[in-house]
């Protein structure tokens, strides 16, 4: 049982003033696995003072200094891959192959940063004048709980990259892996007040980080939700926020994508990290008179997802991480029937032996029309809509008629019909014939998928000010 009781400020490992205790549950087998005291106002405020006085020094390093410590940081963080693996997958709960991608981009995010600040021209000219690209100041980062320390790395090597200090706001749910961030971080041995981390619920710490005047700027990962209320509390102190929320994404296979191929890819690509990642391709749009072999194609691909104990190498599915989140998931199951989809696999329930724990049986529903809430809403779990359509133009309308724009997905024999889909698509990214990253291109929302970009020069202009002097 892990008893996690300190916070991290200033550059020491430190008791909270808050005292809140929050029990850390399995996802497997909704047992206690230890408990974490949470962070209060109090010590938000300590943790901004240190970042405001670290600023003072660290906003002048030169790029050669910030260089050095995030190759100190990457050193560290690349040190205890292996310790953030298995904290990811017992508390959190996605399967092993994911985690350890997930923990090896933690200390890529940091090496991509580094190769991104090399050449970065901090001065500019605009006409006659020369601009200057500042640190905006002490950066507030909010993190969700699936993949917590890759979020948590892109976004403090960004900051620092910048000449930023923070405080972060990691999700309560991952403690046991911030727990192994903080002590990489530390191993590190970054100047003391650069980076602080404070555990704790949303509406304590993260609502303090919202509203604190000593913070100028959020960077949060989560639900649109939430994000909005970030957006509403950040105005009252002009706070610029970068927003990375949620995502309803389409997957667009044209009439003539290699059906062999890409369905069995889409069935696995909107299953990833259990369902519970905003860029999934839960909208799976096909052409009409080929639903019929769409259907039999994915059902023999559900076949093959593996669902069971994350820690096993076969598993393709492990459990949603919590009892909340299972049942959100049930009810949206039970929804799509109600809305009259077809129920091509899965269900309600948890798959035979696996009662225990947060499991969810990988559900397809096909016959969906995009106005049934199983199609515009965030489901987060492994739930995928096979919505058919009847010309390219209709699949473009209906990839489009959704509130969110944070990715899609498009598949084609003719890669040059699939960029001008692309340009018609209203996302941030569009991944086409697979799932595609690429950290030095921006990555962010359209309308509700959020505001601003991370990844690359986007990324890194987010964290500056630009100061034109003219003479």
């Amino acid at each position: 049982m892990k008893s996690l009781t300190q916070i991290y400020i200033d550059g020491a490992f430190v008791a909270p003033h808050g005292t809140q205790v929050f029990d850390l549950i399995s996802p497997t087998t909704n047992q206690k696995t230890g408990e974490v005291v949470l962070g209060d106002e109090q010590d938000v405020d300590a943790a901004v003072a240190a970042a405001k006085e670290a600023f003072k020094s660290f906003s002048q390093t030169t790029r050669e200094e910030r260089i050095h410590w995030l190759q100190r940081l990457h050193n560290a963080v690349a040190a205890r891959e292996a310790e953030m693996v298995d904290s990811m997958v017992s508390e959190y709960g996605a399967p092993l192959a994911f985690c350890k991608a997930s923990a090896s981009y933690a200390a890529a995010s940091i090496r991509t940063m580094i190769d991104i600040l090399v050449p970065f021209d901090f001065v500019r000219e605009a006409g006659k004048s020369k601009v200057r690209l500042e640190p905006v100041g002490v950066t507030g980062i909010i993190t969700p709980w699936n993949a917590s320390n890759s979020f948590i790395c892109n976004k403090l090597s960004t900051a620092i990259a910048a000449g930023c200090t923070v405080v972060i706001k990691p999700s309560e749910m991952s403690a046991a892996q911030t727990q192994v961030m903080m002590e990489a971080i530390h191993e590190a041995g970054l100047p003391h007040g650069v980076v602080n981390i404070v555990n704790g619920v949303g509406d304590v710490v993260g609502s303090a980080i919202t509203r604190h005047p000593g913070i100028a700027k959020i960077s949060f990962t989560g639900s649109t939700a939430v994000g909005k209320s970030i957006a509403k509390g950040a105005v009252d102190t002009m706070k610029r926020v970068t927003l990375e929320l949620g995502g309803k994404s389409p997957n667009i296979i044209l009439d003539d994508a290699e059906l062999g191929t890409a369905i069995p890819m889409a069935v696995f690509g909107a299953y990833m990290n259990n369902g519970q990642a905003c860029i999934a391709p839960t909208r799976l749009l096909v052409p009409e008179d080929r639903l019929a072999e769409v259907n039999a194609l994915a059902l023999a691909a559900v076949k093959q997802v593996r669902v069971g104990d994350p820690k096993d190498a076969a598993t393709t599915v492990g459990p949603l991480v919590n009892k909340r989140q299972f049942e959100r998931v049930q009810g949206y199951i039970r929804l799509g029937q109600e809305e009259g989809a077809t129920l091509l696999a899965g269900g309600e329930g948890k798959p035979e032996g696996l009662e225990a724990g947060n499991f969810v049986r990988p559900t397809i529903f096909t016959n969906v029309r995009n106005d049934m809430r199983i199609a515009q809403e965030e489901i987060f779990g492994p739930v995928l809509s096979i919505i058919p359509y009847s010309s390219e133009a209709e699949a473009v309308q209906i990839a489009n008629d959704t509130t969110y724009g944070l990715a899609a997905y498009i598949s084609s024999a003719d890669l040059d019909r699939a960029r001008r889909v692309a340009s018609k698509i209203e996302a941030g990214r569009v991944c086409i014939n697979g799932f595609s990253h690429d950290p030095h291109a921006p990555f962010g929302g359209f309308k509700q998928s959020g505001i601003g970009r991370e990844y690359g020069v986007y990324g890194l202009e987010e964290y500056l000010e630009p100061k034109a002097i003219l003479e």
